[in-house]
Formats: structure tokens, C-alpha cells, sequence
């Protein structure tokens, strides 16, 4: 297995306060779970009309980090004030409020300002395409907060993989196409729920490895509630599911082109495989940036595949 550095600093170094803090808070490195649909969404879709506006395009790009920031901070500071750390068992990645380097007042304000300015975004947007784009931002900026707020954290649930699929899957992708060409292809479609398992497939990895924990703390994630071959199995779907979908994309497109995201089917094998056999605990880290790294060469390969076929056309 390849080794990878994470970009989170270790304990020792992060300072209160300090831009390290709040990159444990924000979690770049999870950002590729944004970028890779709108990218999928806006080539597919420029592949499919030949127009695109690149200011639009920056804006959606904006506003879905924007969701996923918000989505990490809320995720840190709503585990730290249910107490999700206090039982000294969890084996994730650190959190900056429940660490003492982050107040939870000043990561609450950072959400705040994250969502003021996302919504800024979106109302330039709905100059493109009117009110239906202040409706998507409205359910994914609420889909983010209700994540690990309110009385029923979703978090909580078996349902987070699902909400995944949908809001950084069907929701980014074909909202990401429609908002630059006005319409959905039918390849956008298929393609929405390809990123959208694999976006998901980095959430099973979470919460397998934390499974032990989240039992202790009563969160009823989809590993706790059926146990960990359903888990290794769903995770198993969401990584090899969407090379299933590729060739019907390719005939879809008329593009024997947009079969090359296939190129990526041994690296899927091999997590799954490495998923089964992982040791408990920190090791699943590596798992999860490599499945990020899956996501963002799929949505590469299907976007270049794309661009490659309209320029063959």
C-alpha cells in the first residue's frame, strides 16, 4: 500500500488559534468530494451543448466548497458539544474544537460567514437560472447544518451515505449542468450517481473505522446498525458500481471515449480489497484518501473523456 501524508498537522504542532487549527476544522483534503461533480457536471455538460460560462462555472465550484466546508465545521463542532470525543476511544482524524484549538463560538461564526458568502454566490447564480437555484442551495446549505445539527443529526442515522449520493452526487452533478446549459443529459444522470457513490463509498470508510466509538456514543451509523460485512459489502458497491455505469454513459454519449474512466477498475479492486483486510483503527485513514483520490481520477478520466469526444465528433 502506498503511503500518504495526511494534511492535517499532528497534535503536537497545532497551536490555538492558529491557520492549522482551522485547517483541522475544514479538512481540505476532504474538498475533493465538492470539486470532482462540478467538474463531471460542467464538461458533460459543455461536451453535450458546446457553450459554457466560465463565471458560472467558478461560482457553482464556489459554492459547492462552500457547502463542504460547512459541512466539515459543522461535522467538528456539533460532534465536540454532544460529547462524541468524551469517551477517549474514537480513532478518526482530529477535530479542532473538541482538541481545545478552536472555540466552538469561533467555528460557529466561521459556518456563518461560509454560508453568508455561499449564499452570496447563489443569488449571483440565480441571475443565470432564477429562483429553482436558490432552492438547491437552500436544501444542500440545510442538508450541510442538518448533517451533525439539530435534534436528529443525520449523522446519526444509517442515512448518511444516502444523503451523500444525493447532494454531492445527483444534486451537484446535474445541478451543476443544468445551471450552465439549462438542461440535464442523460449522461449527466448516470454520471451524478457514479460520483455520488464514490463521494459516498469516503463516508463508509468513516464510519467503519469509527464503528467501535459511535456504538459507545449512540450515533446508529449504517456499520453500527448492520454490522461490518454489510458495511465491507455496501462499501464494495460503491466503489465498483460505477464502472458499471460507464459503459451505458459511453453509448448514451455516442463516445467510445468515455470509456476510459475503466482504466481505474484495478485501483477500485485493490481498495476493496485492501477495505477487507485493513487492520482496525488509524490504518482506514490511508483508505480514505485513497478512495478520494478514486473519486477525483474517475471524475479526471470521465471529464477529459468527455472533451476528448466532442473534440473527435
Amino acid at each position: 500500500m502506498t503511503a500518504h501524508r495526511s494534511t492535517v498537522a499532528p497534535p503536537a504542532a497545532v497551536r490555538s488559534g492558529s491557520l492549522a487549527a482551522w485547517r483541522v476544522a475544514v479538512r481540505p483534503q476532504s474538498l475533493l468530494v465538492a470539486f470532482s461533480p462540478v467538474l463531471v457536471g460542467a464538461t458533460l455538460g459543455y461536451a453535450r451543448s458546446g457553450v459554457i460560462d466560465p463565471l458560472a462555472a467558478l461560482l457553482v465550484l464556489g459554492c459547492a466548497l462552500l457547502m463542504q466546508v460547512i459541512t466539515n465545521m459543522q461535522n467538528d463542532v456539533g460532534y465536540t458539544v454532544r460529547g462524541g470525543d468524551s469517551s477517549g476511544t474514537r480513532t478518526g482524524l482530529p477535530r479542532a474544537t473538541a482538541n481545545g484549538w478552536l472555540s466552538v463560538r469561533h467555528v460557529r461564526a466561521g459556518i456563518v460567514a461560509a454560508a453568508l458568502l455561499a449564499t452570496g454566490f447563489g443569488l449571483a447564480l440565480a441571475a443565470y437560472r432564477g429562483w429553482p437555484v436558490l432552492a438547491i442551495g437552500v436544501a444542500s446549505l440545510a442538508a450541510a447544518l442538518a448533517y451533525m445539527g439539530g435534534p436528529k443529526p443525520i449523522a446519526y442515522t444509517p442515512f448518511g451515505e444516502v444523503t451523500v449520493m444525493v447532494f454531492f452526487g445527483l444534486v451537484a452533478v446535474t445541478g451543476t449542468d443544468w445551471v450552465l446549459t439549462g438542461s440535464v443529459g442523460a449522461t449527466s444522470l448516470l454520471a451524478s450517481v457514479a460520483i455520488g457513490a464514490l463521494a459516498s463509498a469516503a463516508l463508509t470508510v468513516n464510519n467503519h473505522r469509527d464503528r467501535a466509538h459511535d456504538r459507545l456514543v449512540g450515533r446508529r451509523t449504517f456499520a453500527v446498525c448492520w454490522g461490518d460485512n454489510a458495511s465491507f459489502r455496501l462499501y464494495g458497491w460503491l466503489v465498483l458500481g460505477p464502472f458499471l455505469l460507464v459503459p451505458a454513459m459511453a453509448w448514451l454519449a455516442q463516445s467510445a471515449a468515455l470509456l476510459l474512466p475503466l482504466l481505474l477498475l484495478p485501483m477500485a479492486w485493490q481498495l476493496r480489497r485492501d477495505f477487507k483486510g485493513c487492520a482496525p483503527g488509524m490504518a482506514f485513514n490511508q483508505i480514505l484518501f485513497r478512495t478520494f483520490r478514486l473519486e477525483l481520477w474517475f471524475a479526471a478520466l470521465l471529464s477529459a473523456s468527455a472533451l476528448l469526444g466532442r473534440v473527435l465528433a
